[in-house]
């Protein structure tokens, strides 16, 4: 089998890795892009995006990635709808392994972002893809909830910031926790317990999600969640709560199997960078996006991370005599 040789090989589409490949494309690194299983990322699985800069009535998450995958090919990115499943980052160039074929390259862009972690229930998943009324971020979506009363799973820093966040809107947010007693620091329990706006529902568990089909103003029928079924944790008890959405916040997982043992990783698996650059532990490998990201986690970011990504790689290749 041959093995193709790249100055650019960028792992992972999504804002962060299209953003990246229209840098090294415009600066004339050829790069090569792998879409890997999920090509487009997590935008691919949401609907309205309505807070990317550039699109003043809005814009469906599947249309925008579409829009920076021609504008990508535009620039004379090579896309590949390869998954890569092995690399070598031990010696450059570096060996990339894909289900279809190797390759080398002297640099390597990792954007292969972060996956939502969902209840297992399986409907929640579903319906966060077919705008069902779940979702798992509340920054980009709690806007759509204005009014309307939601409800949150989880009991850390990030689940009580984020229903925090959804007061904003929501008339009313139920904080589910299997527990009686919060994870989150002192701090934001204090924050959130303070806050009239929301409810808690301790030693609660979901135990399924109900819906109903309902027709839209263009004749359509979607299926959306109308209540929760709540298990009681310690009497094994069942109940109904209405809910016109669900926030799911029990954390991400960043996808970074590929990269254990050969790149710093901190204590929750993210990527380690050098602080305000996109470096890594390892000389000509950058990473972007979600996977170095648990702060923000938004397109916006993603993208801007793509282009220090690209600048960076650029950069260190000219560095070493390899930009030409």
């Amino acid at each position: 089998m041959s093995i193709s040789h790249h100055k650019v090989v960028i792992i992972g589409t999504g804002p962060a890795g299209y953003t990246a490949a229209i840098y090294t494309s415009r600066a004339n690194l050829s790069p090569v892009i792998f879409e890997g299983t999920q090509p487009g990322g997590q935008l691919t699985i949401t609907t309205e995006v309505e807070n990317f800069p550039g699109f003043q009535k809005g814009v469906m998450g599947p249309e925008l990635m579409d829009e920076m995958r021609q504008q990508v090919l535009r620039f004379g990115t090579e896309v590949r709808s390869e998954t890569v499943i092995k690399v070598d980052l031990e010696q450059r160039p570096y060996r990339l392994t894909t289900d279809q074929g190797e390759y080398t390259a002297d640099a390597v862009i990792i954007a292969t972002g972060a996956s939502a972690k969902w209840t297992g229930l399986g409907k929640d998943e579903q319906l966060s893809r077919s705008g069902g009324g779940v979702s798992a971020c509340a920054t980009c979506d709690g806007f759509f909830f204005r009014g309307k009363e939601v409800a949150i799973i989880g009991g850390g820093d990030t689940a009580l910031e984020e229903a925090i966040y959804l007061t904003k809107f929501a008339s009313k947010v139920n904080l589910i926790h299997r527990r009686d007693k919060l994870r989150a620091s002192k701090a934001m329990q204090e924050r959130a317990l303070k806050n009239e706006k929301i409810a808690f529902c301790w030693n609660k568990a979901v135990d399924d999600i109900l819906t109903a089909t309902i027709e839209t103003p263009m004749g359509d029928k979607v299926e959306k969640i109308r209540a929760l079924q709540l298990k009681d944790t310690v009497a094994g008890t069942l109940s109904e709560l209405p809910v016109d959405g669900l926030f799911v916040a029990i954390g991400h997982k960043p996808n970074t199997e590929l990269f254990v043992g050969q790149l710093e990783v901190d204590e929750n698996g993210y990527l380690v960078v050098e602080k305000g650059t996109s470096r890594t532990t390892r000389p000509g490998v950058f990473a972007c996006g979600d996977v170095q990201d648990h702060v923000y986690r938004q397109a916006i970011t993603a993208a801007g991370s793509g282009c220090m990504a690209g600048i960076d790689a650029e950069r260190w290749l000219g560095e070493q005599g390899l930009a030409e």
